[in-house]
């Protein structure tokens, strides 16, 4: 299974802001410290937001914070959230795409449990368990 660049980019930010509950993170932070686009970033904090996971906060000391402690975070639940509406394959699509053998495919039920069966596992983790602490500044190379 193949995730797509916006779920990846969710889950190393989610990552770092459960390494650092306690702060605020912007998304030009986030971008920064991670490598990524803040443009990309800013739209998966919103996406984020509008599903209850983070919270947003303007003005001085604002930025982006989990809703509720990373413990209470299922991986799985992140996934499902950030990888909706990307079915795992062309005949998952809510059209059920174009495929030529969908009456007769013996992989579509073999696939379906497949991707139960992932989501399934990280289920049984949570954000808590792959938090990401930041950097040590002395274990920074120089540039």
């Amino acid at each position: 299974m193949r995730l797509t660049s916006f779920t990846d980019f969710g889950l190393r930010m989610l990552m770092r802001m459960a390494g650092d509950p306690s702060r605020a993170f912007s998304s030009a932070d986030l971008a920064d410290e991670l490598g990524l686009s803040r443009n990309h970033l800013a739209k998966i904090i919103q996406h984020l937001s509008r599903a209850g996971l983070i919270e947003t906060r303007r003005g001085g000391g604002g930025g982006a914070v989990l809703a509720r402690p990373a413990a209470e975070i299922r991986l799985g639940q992140i996934i499902r959230l950030l990888e909706e509406g990307q079915p795992l394959v062309e005949c998952f699509g809510a059209d059920g795409g174009a495929c030529s053998i969908d009456a007769r495919c013996g992989l579509k039920a073999r696939l379906r449990s497949a991707e139960a069966a992932f989501l399934a596992d990280l289920d049984r983790s949570t954000l808590a368990d792959i938090a990401l602490t930041p950097r040590s500044k002395h274990l920074i190379k120089p540039q």
